[in-house]
């Protein structure tokens, strides 16, 4: 984003101009292509079709670059690097996102370090020639994140992600140093792009004395497929005989319930309270310590795909994206 010096209002701008702000990635042992939208946007407008683009020219390219880095706004990066993750099957190459809390024309801009760092990294290698980072990730001060398993936890500090549940990959220092035990490394042979997500998932976070009855056109709609519940500590929600009866028969009509923890970190333990005993015995889904951004984007894939087996695929790690 850049201020607009008229109305002092943050707007979306070319990465074409980028060079007149941070001159100094000239002086980076890199070769830089840079690839704009034709109407940049507000992070806050993205939808399936803009992740299908930039999926797109990341296979469109991959062939041509030894890694990608996706200037994004932070308010749904998260989102976008979880829903990457997943479309970039098989991928062997590195997707950096990065952005800034402070527009980049601003003097005190963290923009010019994430960008500066991300793009180190995604053209470092290791002793063998291969990419050392071959997952989709989030850089942002200092830090690099699965994108799976990041999440936006401030809207006004500098070190605005991180991922709750899983270590960082990398800590830029002096040096970048990286934990390479903890990065990804696909099975698969081929590098395929699966673009076509349903969004027929709806997502529902509980609140005490909430009322069930407002949600019955969501559980009763027969275009809404699957249901990302956002539950207390491990995965307890209350016995509300409405609630429970909802839930109970959207199942019976094959829909999916996926069952997800509010709080900030920590996963979902059904059954370990009398109170998640309910969602054991009906069917619901167990999304253990998936991030609402995962949780959310892994239906849609699943969904897209059409799997017949989707409550044994939402179960097990596809991407690194739970434990």
């Amino acid at each position: 984003m850049i201020k607009n010096p008229l109305t002092g209002e943050l707007e979306s701008f070319n990465f074409k101009h980028i060079h007149d702000h941070v001159p100094e990635l000239s002086r980076l042992n890199v070769d830089i292509e840079s690839i704009s939208f034709e109407e940049p946007i507000d992070s806050s407008e993205m939808n399936l079709n803009h992740w299908s683009m930039m999926a797109e020219l990341v296979e469109e390219n991959n062939l041509l670059y030894d890694g990608f880095v996706i200037l994004h706004g932070s308010d749904t990066m998260a989102f976008s690097a979880s829903a990457l993750s997943f479309m970039l099957q098989g991928l062997k190459k590195p997707v950096v996102f990065t952005g800034s809390q402070l527009p980049i024309g601003t003097i005190r801009t963290d923009g010019k370090e994430n960008l500066i760092t991300a793009i180190e990294i995604a053209g470092m290698k290791d002793e063998n020639g291969e990419a050392i980072l071959q997952e989709v990730a989030v850089y942002f001060e200092y830090s690099l994140y699965r994108g799976n398993r990041s999440a936006k936890i401030s809207a006004n500090q500098f070190e605005a992600f991180q991922s709750p549940n899983y270590p960082e990959l990398a800590k830029a220092g002096v040096q970048i140093e990286w934990q390479k035990d903890r990065l990804f490394r696909t099975d698969l042979t081929e590098f395929k792009v699966f673009t076509d997500f349903k969004n027929n998932v709806a997502l529902i976070r509980l609140f005490p004395g909430m009322n069930f009855e407002f949600y019955r056109a969501i559980f009763n709609d027969p275009n809404v497929q699957a249901i990302v519940l956002e539950t207390y500590g491990s995965g307890n929600a209350p016995s509300d005989v409405l609630f429970q009866e909802l839930v109970t028969s959207f199942i019976e009509r094959d829909g999916i319930v996926l069952n997800i923890t509010q709080c900030g970190s920590g996963a979902v333990q059904q059954g370990a309270y009398q109170t998640s005993s309910f969602f054991e015995r009906i069917g619901v889904i167990s999304g253990r310590n998936l991030t609402s951004e995962a949780a959310l984007t892994k239906s849609m894939y699943l969904l897209g795909q059409g799997h017949s087996d989707i409550r044994e695929k939402l179960q097990v790690s596809l991407v690194g994206e739970m434990d």
